[in-house]
């Protein structure tokens, strides 16, 4: 069976990396590990961050076109027709303009992965792709949700039985800690000492990220003197508002912060190998693919109880949750955990244990297909 699929906020070959652009590409490998074809069937970044309704409304009408420049080359046999079609990540920003038009015409069911239903945006100059939102939600023949606290607004307005948990997930294989074969050559190979090694990995940009940095600093500066020694911080992660994080950090000793940069996958699991615990303060995040990633690589994490991170991180067993943006609480269960280098290495190996149980692809790609195949099944039986 053949799938469209459209990530409509930022395409799979966008430059710039991010949890978004990885989770697309997550569902893609997923669903082909599943038995499916996938096809991409558009590139067009929907997204318009500052409301404009002249923007919208091309977008709009851009998309109409596109769409039906893709049911005539689905229907004259240019491109294989697809089964089903599949997007991923729907909010009040970046609606789909494209695939409720080809799912209709085509008569295949249409699928959604992590989609939001904000209300207060039905008036204001986000309405017409709130409209467009909710329009796709009730479209939508399944709704993958892999965020828990996305489906309570869904719900009112998805089909009944039409929302599913889909737990975040990673292809852990990847990230699962290989130290035997850790090249300790190089820049990565600064031995340990008695320090505890923390790492952060993000982007560095202006707005909630900019936030989770800034309550790091604040909660690393509230620590006691005494454990002001304790600890080395690695940063992996670029972006915009480099020269603000930096600015954020300066305060400290000198090669206390190290400044990682961009790093591919390899290079960051490297860095998560020589770690021993992950902190993240998690302003407003949706659940933190880099939290996962490290709990995978054996890394205990410490972050914001903020979104979906509590269906990652199990408080008290693969890490510590704290009240969003608490930066009391945070240095206090840092502080606590800078001490106990035991309790982060058991956290550590049940991070790693819980993220190939519950987070792995096999697990997502089997998760889907269940709901996916019936579906498609059933609206081919009608067309017969």
């Amino acid at each position: 069976m053949r799938i469209a699929f459209y990530a409509p906020l930022k395409p799979l070959d966008h430059p710039v990396p991010s949890g978004d652009r990885l989770m697309a590409r997550l569902l893609v490998a997923a669903l082909k590990r599943a038995g499916y074809d996938v096809d991409v069937a558009s590139k067009l970044r929907s997204r318009v961050g500052d409301g404009n309704a002249l923007r919208q409304a091309r977008l709009a009408e851009l998309g109409g076109k596109l769409a039906r420049r893709l049911i005539r080359r689905y229907e004259n046999g240019f491109l294989p027709r697809p089964d089903a079609w599949f997007t991923y990540h729907l909010y009040y920003k970046s609606p789909d303009w494209i695939g409720p038009l080809v799912a209709a015409e085509l008569g295949i069911p249409y699928f959604i992965c992590e989609a939001s239903h904000a209300p207060k945006r039905a008036y204001g100059p986000w309405a017409a792709s709130h409209h467009a939102i909710e329009r796709a939600i009730k479209q939508a023949d399944a709704i993958f949700c892999p965020n828990r606290a996305d489906m309570a607004c869904l719900h009112p307005v998805a089909r009944a039985g039409a929302l599913h948990f889909l737990p975040p997930f990673a292809d852990i294989a990847t990230w699962a800690s290989l130290e035997a074969g850790l090249d300790k050559s190089g820049p990565l190979a600064e031995p340990r000492t008695d320090r505890v090694n923390l790492i952060a990995v993000a982007m560095m940009r202006p707005g909630d990220k900019l936030k989770s940095f800034s309550v790091l600093a604040a909660a690393l500066a509230a620590l006691p003197p005494a454990l002001q020694t304790r600890w080395r911080l690695t940063l992996v992660g670029d972006g915009p508002a480099r020269g603000d994080v930096a600015a954020l950090f300066a305060g400290f000793a000198p090669g206390q912060v190290y400044f990682a940069g961009q790093c591919d996958a390899a290079t960051t699991r490297h860095y998560l190998e020589l770690s021993d615990l992950c902190v993240w303060p998690a302003i407003s995040e949706a659940y933190g693919m880099a939290l996962l990633e490290a709990q995978a690589a054996g890394v205990a994490v410490l972050a914001g109880n903020s979104g979906g991170v509590s269906g990652i991180v199990r408080d008290g067993e693969t890490g510590w949750l704290v009240p969003e943006g608490d930066v009391e609480a945070f240095a206090r269960v840092l502080a606590s955990q800078l001490q106990n280098p035991v309790s982060l290495k058991n956290a550590g190996k049940k991070a790693a244990k819980n993220a190939l149980e519950h987070h792995d692809i096999s697990a997502a790609a089997q998760m889907l297909d269940c709901v996916i195949s019936p579906i498609i099944n059933v609206k081919d039986a009608g067309d017969v």
